[in-house]
């Protein structure tokens, strides 16, 4: 037997088989490329590749779908806002339009959730009017911690454009901070090998940023910050490499200065 599916515009120019495992079945990897191997699927009438990245109006064919056991999917939690949290969040909104929004996220609320929080923006931002007839898509983050501008798409199409113009930096990142003593004026960029530990194996990540000391006494500095690197933490730890944490961090401060990992 044979099924027919055709791509939807949301995932024009995705991989073929992250587009199958969201819209047919969540098999495993290794599952898709045996079906592909045995010409069980097909794209347009020709046989296709896992890293094929599909095209609006695609059509695909897949012979035998029944007999695919498919695996459960683990049943994910969401944050339900109240009626307070949504009229709260939603008047943090300052662009809205078809494609995306634009957000001043407040400080003390992570982006997503995890397994340390709960409540997060994306699901506040899903129960708002903002996303009556669509679903955000992340394009880039900020820490729990950090307050800034933040943009929220509104479909894959765009969140596809927006990550490739953060990525190839036609959209800049930038930040201000007040961090702890006088930081040297003459500081123009910041490198570091920043390390991070997945799995119990050591990772070193290069991290770059430009920063400008734009006032400063013996106590505090305010500094402008531009990342060019996108690494976890990335200017946190690397004005705490340099000795001048950010004012109120909790983590990377001197007072934890034994624990961290730079």
């Amino acid at each position: 037997m044979k099924s027919k599916y055709v791509v939807k515009k949301d995932y024009h120019n995705t991989r073929f088989d992250r587009w199958f495992k969201q819209n047919v079945s969540d098999i495993p990897q290794s599952l898709i490329e045996k079906l592909i191997r045995k010409n069980k699927i097909k794209v347009n009438k020709k046989k296709t590749k896992t890293k094929y990245r599909v095209q609006s109006n695609d059509q695909i064919e897949i012979f035998n779908l029944e007999k695919i056991k498919h695996r459960k999917k683990s049943e994910i939690k969401l944050y339900i806002p109240s009626e307070k949290e949504k009229k709260t969040y939603g008047s943090f909104v300052i662009e809205n339009n078809d494609n995306f929004i634009v957000i001043n996220k407040p400080s003390g609320i992570p982006v997503q959730s995890g397994t340390k929080s709960f409540k997060n923006i994306i699901d506040i931002l899903k129960n708002t009017e903002y996303f009556n007839n669509s679903k955000p898509f992340i394009v880039h983050r900020l820490d729990k911690e950090t307050s800034g501008v933040m943009i929220v798409a509104k479909n894959r199409e765009y969140a596809q454009l927006l990550t490739s113009l953060f990525r190839i930096r036609k959209i800049h990142k930038l930040y201000i901070a007040v961090t702890h003593g006088s930081v040297n004026k003459e500081l123009q960029v910041m490198r570091d090998d920043l390390i991070l530990y997945e799995k119990n194996r050591k990772v070193i990540q290069k991290a770059i940023s430009y920063i400008k000391v734009l006032k400063s006494n013996n106590k505090y500095s305010l500094v402008e910050l531009k990342p060019i690197t996108g690494r976890k933490h990335q200017l946190r730890k690397q004005l705490f490499n340099i000795g001048h944490p950010v004012v109120g961090d909790d983590k990377y401060s001197f007072k934890n200065s034994r624990n961290i990992k730079k």
